[in-house]
Order: structure tokens, then sequence, then C-alpha cells
């Protein structure tokens, strides 16, 4: 008889999941809490505006191509891809900065800045491509079972080039002392849950995915991808149950029987629990049944959460690209506000999507669809004066810098924060991009991939391995289907 396996949660690593275990042979069962896929990569119309509700960064493109070869198809079937150039733009305290989609071009504009930086590019993504390659092509495939797992001699080996020790605030002074540049090669840890000086050096692999392999934009929104995804997924078999909450895990003697949807119980051999991993534990097990205490959840450093507002205007705005970053007040002030001492920054980076730049279809004629996005510390509260009280901050710096009035073209508006991240995701302490990427919350250090105390439970998504992002929790929900496959079906066939 087919194994049925229950999969919780239709986000990337869900999606990912359930087309790896429809691909090899078992009854493959997803149920999702919302009317759609995608999780956080959800989308919302209004009067012709399409707001992508989350990720809107499309980097590591290779991930999502293997995706769909995996299953003997081709991403371009399912969606168009365009890489922007320039890539984003910087707003700096005085002046703008493009980044330009080809590194040579980059290299000279440095140089422009500071003296011999060209050549200290060039070696410094030479180094973070070798990082890449091997987080990328060793680290990220691993389960992380054990760290006997990393004791190959090529990744041994490769440790010595990994910078695993060293911070990557200090690995990027190495080659820089320009503050802008420094600014502009530290931006992506902002979103990776600590401090530069806190980040291990490995991460540089992220400046090698953003300058080396480009920032792409799939036409149609990020929400094409999981649409996609989801197409795979049901032509190998798999079955989607939209607006079905799962309210408990069924066990019975250290096994997972089956799950309880509203109020109906179901029977399954075995779950794959993509949602958030602190609230499945917490919420859908008994305690005798969770492999992390409230006390090790608590102790965990969480990434940022966002506030976010989804912005319809009624003009187009000159001035701004596709992705803008606003770094015109202290990056260390607005860092500090959100890992040393939490609280609401009092003047905040924040970013700037204006997907209408490129796509005609997320915006009617004429008109503007733009995304703000504010990092900010996890598990804070906000209510709708705090949240009107920074809208109106960030526009007033978007009109400085734009020369354009915004405040009084905004048509249509609706912000997220801490409570729509737990309401709508069960995100522990309404954080935004899970565990924080410390040395000792990376690989064997991250919650497992499998149950401690029931042996046929697995879990897959940003709070698991390999870690937060749209590739890495594409990659996860594999290697909890692999991992379910070769440690448990396979022991018992």
């Amino acid at each position: 008889m087919t194994k049925r396996i229950a999969i919780i949660g239709a986000g990337f690593a869900g999606l990912s999941a359930a087309a790896k275990c429809a691909q090899l042979g078992y009854e493959t069962h997803v149920f999702e809490k919302h009317s759609t896929p995608g999780g956080r990569c959800r989308a919302f119309n209004h009067n012709g505006f399409l707001f992508d509700m989350g990720p809107s960064w499309y980097w590591m493109p290779e991930v999502f191509e293997e995706f769909f070869a995996e299953y003997g198809d081709k991403r371009a079937d399912y969606y168009e891809l365009e890489r922007l150039n320039p890539s984003y733009r910087v707003f700096f305290n005085s002046h703008e900065f493009d980044v330009p989609a080809n590194t040579n071009l980059l290299g000279q504009k440095l140089e422009e800045i500071e003296p011999g930086a060209a050549n200290n590019l060039k070696q410094f993504l030479k180094e973070a491509e070798i990082k890449y390659e091997t987080g990328m092509g060793e680290f990220v495939h691993k389960p992380s079972h054990s760290i006997f797992e990393f004791f190959q001699f090529k990744i041994v080996k490769a440790l010595f080039q990994l910078h695993l020790f060293t911070p990557i605030s200090k690995h990027i002074r190495k080659f820089f002392k320009h503050p802008e540049i420094i600014q502009l090669l530290e931006f992506p840890v902002l979103f990776l849950g600590a401090k530069p000086n806190k980040t291990p050096a490995l991460y540089s692999l992220m400046n090698y995915a953003d300058i080396e392999l480009g920032t792409w934009y799939p036409k149609g929104g990020m929400v094409e991808i999981p649409l996609a995804m989801e197409k795979v997924a049901v032509k190998q078999g798999a079955q989607f149950h939209y607006n079905s909450d799962v309210k408990k895990i069924i066990t019975q003697e250290g096994k997972v029987t089956g799950i309880q949807v509203g109020n109906e119980n179901m029977k399954f051999d075995a779950v794959i629990a993509a949602g958030d991993y602190h609230h499945i534990e917490s919420k859908l097990l008994n305690v005798e049944n969770q492999s992390y205490s409230q006390s090790y959840w608590e102790s965990r450093t969480m990434s940022p959460s966002s506030l976010l507002f989804y912005l319809a205007i009624d003009k187009e705005i000159p001035g701004l690209l596709h992705h803008n970053l606003f770094f015109d007040h202290s990056f260390d002030k607005h860092a500090e506000e959100i890992y040393d001492n939490p609280q609401w920054p009092s003047k905040p980076l924040f970013y700037a999507c204006v997907p209408s730049k490129t796509d005609k279809r997320v915006a009617p004629e004429g008109k503007e669809n733009i995304f703000l996005l504010v990092p900010v510390a996890p598990d804070m509260t906000s209510d709708e004066n705090l949240r009107e009280e920074y809208l109106k901050m960030l526009i007033e710096r978007l009109e400085k810098r734009t020369g354009v009035a915004i405040q009084e073209h905004i048509i249509y508006k609706r912000s997220f924060a801490h409570e729509e991240f737990i309401s709508e995701y069960n995100s522990f302490k309404g954080n935004a991009y899970g565990l924080a990427n410390t040395l000792m919350q990376t690989a064997f250090l991250k919650p497992k991939l499998r149950s401690k105390k029931l042996e046929n439970l697995f879990f897959a998504g940003q709070l698991t391995v390999p870690g937060p992002g749209v590739p890495p929790s594409i990659i996860s929900g594999k290697l909890a289907a692999n991992t379910i496959h070769q440690t448990y079906f396979s022991k018992r066939s």
C-alpha cells in the first residue's frame, strides 16, 4: 500500500517537499491555512495593483533552475525572468549610487570612491566565490543531523577558506576603507539576523550572489514562483488542500499517526511540518513530544521583523528604480536598535521596492506600486498611530530625495508588521526571516530536520537547515523529503 505523507504549509519549503515526495512515489497531501500557495510569498490585488506581500529579491537563480530541472521542466516554461540593470539604487546621505549589473563597471565606480577598490573587489569576490561554491554546493545540501557530515576532505579543506570564525565586518574592512563601500557590502547581512560584527565572513557568499550572479525579477511578480512550483508538484501527483488549518498532530507511542484539520482527523504515515517550527512544536504537539523547550526558543537569536507598507500611487515617481536602499542615516545606529537595545528605530534605514518600474502588469498605466520595508527588532508591538508615524517619516524622505509630492497621491495603503506575521504565519516573536545566521546557529547547530521524539515527524523551512531565504527554503523542502525517504520509509520497505 502506498504510504501517505502530510505536509503542513504551502510556502517554498512545503512546495518543494511536496514535489519531491510525490516524485518519490508517496501519496502526498499539502495542507495550507490560506487560500493560495506561497506562504509569505503570497500576493493580493487592489483595483489593478498587484502587491507581492513578502520576498521581493530574486537571487541565486540556479537554485530555481535546478528545482524545475529536477522534474524534467524548465523555469522558462512557467515564468519569464529579467535581470535588473542597474541591480538597485542606494541612497546615501548626499548622493545616490547605482549598482550596475556588471562587475567590471562596479569596480570602476568603486575605484572613483577609493583608489585600489577595483582590484580589491576582484579579490574579495574571488574569495566569496569559493564560499558560495562550498556553501551552496556542499553545506546547504547536508541534512545536518551530525557534525560528522562535514568531515569530508573536500569540506574540511575548504573550511580554511570560509572564514567561519572571522566576522564579515572585519573581512570586508580588510579590502575596503570607505564607509559607503563597506555599507554597500554589509547590506545583505542586515537581513541575516545579526550585526556584521556577529555574522561569519562565510556570508560574503551573499555578495557573490548579489554582484556576480545578479538581481532578477520574475515577470508578473514574485508570486509567479510558488504558483509555478505548485503546478510542478501537482504534475508529480501532490494534492493541495487550501483553507485547511492544521490544529493538531496526532501521535501514539512515539509515532505520528495523523493530523487534525479543522474538526476532522486524517491518518498519515508521516508528516513534514513546513510551517513555523516553534508553532508546530508548541501548539500542535503535546509537551512530551516537543524536541525543544520554550526556554530553548527564548534563548535563540532571531532575525529581524519588518514593518511593511503596500502603497498604490496615482502617478509615476521619477528618481526611483525597482529596488532602492535608503542608507541616508546611520547603519550602526539602526543595527543597534534592532540587536543591542531592541526598540522602534529613531532614524531607520529602509527599502523601497517599485516593481511597476519593471513590470506594467503590477499597476495601472501611469501609476506606481510601492512596497516599503523597515527592518525592526522582533517581539515588538505596534498600533495604527505608530505605523502612521513611520509611514509619514518614510514618505517625507522619499519626497525629499525624489523631489516630487507623494503623500497626497497615495490612493491605497496597507501595513503589515509583527502582529500580522504572527496571525498570518504563526511566526515566532513576529520574526520575518527565521533564526539569525550566527556561528552558533549554523548547520548542525540549528533545530533538526527530524524530530527527536517522534520517528516519523520531519521539519522544513527557515527555522531549520539550511536556513532563511527563498533558495534555502526550497532546498530545505527537498532535504526533508529525501530524509524521510532515506531514513524512515526505506528502512521499512
